[in-house]
């Protein structure tokens, strides 16, 4: 579907309502942040990988994206129909971010603030797997809305040092992530290093 359909009240009052049904969360602000950690993932996907290639980049304006979402309201997949240069392709990242945070905190209540370092870490995690340096992660996160993104070095491997918190440990049975930030340094430094090792936690 076009990813136009983020700011449709409808739709994605149906998307939420998807996510807090699956994972049983009370609260609506929770459910909004919940679904825009892993909506905001995918959907700044194509222009974080195509951004550290070094040549154009897939164009983030929601009017050239196309969304692949799952029956239950997961979004799959995000894939943009054209390519502008890197300098255009970052100029634009913020204000499609803004337009997606508005809508959820219309829909949902969540903090502004949070959506937005949501998509931080979002933009330095898909940075990360597709093969970037720091320097593009805070070249994508340049505009002042953006915290700024944050890595670390644990057991020689590198990972995102959020700033942002999904509080899926809000649902019922579930846990807080590995990386969360709302546990202690050594906590969290522990957890990672089982983690990137392959280990359980």
């Amino acid at each position: 579907m076009p990813a136009e359909a983020v700011t449709d009240p409808g739709w994605l009052g149906g998307a939420l309502s998807a996510t807090a049904s699956r994972f049983r969360l009370a609260r609506q602000a929770a459910t909004g942040v919940l679904w825009w950690y892993s909506a905001s993932s995918v959907l700044l996907g194509p222009v974080a990988e195509t951004y550290v290639r070094g040549g154009p980049a897939a164009d983030p304006e929601l009017a050239a994206m196309t969304l692949y979402v799952h029956r239950d309201g997961r979004v799959l997949d995000a894939r943009s129909s054209s390519t502008v240069d890197r300098m255009a392709a970052a100029a634009r990242v913020a204000d499609v971010v803004a337009t997606c945070v508005s809508a959820v905190v219309a829909a949902s209540g969540a903090a502004e603030r949070s959506l937005w370092a949501i998509a931080t870490d979002s933009l330095a995690n898909r940075v990360l797997w597709a093969g970037g340096t720091d320097a593009d992660a805070v070249e994508l996160a340049a505009d002042g809305r953006f915290p700024v993104p944050r890595y670390v070095t644990v057991g020689g491997q590198r990972a995102v040092r959020r700033a942002s918190c999904c509080l899926v440990y809000e649902a019922p049975g579930q846990q807080k992530c590995v990386s969360c930030p709302r546990q202690s340094p050594d906590d969290r430094s522990r957890r990672l290093r089982a983690a990137l090792r392959g280990q359980a936690t």
